[in-house]
């Protein structure tokens, strides 16, 4: 599972592509990173990523499924709003953005600890469901 933001992913994305731009090997009108992913759509996932973070860094050395699985909830609702905030410029999360922020949810969970599959398997879920309950992305 990544533990990389996507975000980085995006950021790199961007800076690839302006290098084609420069070079002349990519049509400016086929150039679209930085419409798919505007500044201020990678700071507000960036900010939410890094709540997460801390919320998972805050948790004690065995916590209890409920407070794993709020900590996924409040990343997940923020993401949420992300996606809906039109003031961001973005053009919502494609499926490879939702593939990548999972991996990095899931993966962050294991970063820290967490048996997934242990986790889902107490909560009545599969582990590629442990964000669905909130998830409007």
């Amino acid at each position: 599972m990544k533990t990389t933001r996507p975000s980085q992913k995006w950021r790199k994305a961007i800076a690839e592509e302006a290098r084609e731009l420069a070079a002349g090997t990519l049509d400016p009108e086929c150039a679209e990173m930085t419409l798919l992913y505007p500044e201020p759509l990678i700071r507000a996932v960036d900010d939410v990523l890094a709540r997460y973070e801390t919320e998972l860094a805050g948790l004690p050395n065995r916590p209890s499924d409920a407070e794993v699985l709020r900590a996924v909830e409040h990343v997940v609702v923020a993401l949420n709003g992300v996606d809906e905030d039109a003031e961001l410029g973005g053009s919502g999360f494609d499926t490879v953005d939702r593939e990548d922020l999972f991996e990095y949810i899931y993966g962050s969970l294991v970063t820290h600890g967490v048996d997934v599959p242990a986790l889902a398997a107490r909560n009545g879920m599969e582990p590629d469901e442990i964000t669905d309950e909130w998830r409007e992305w």
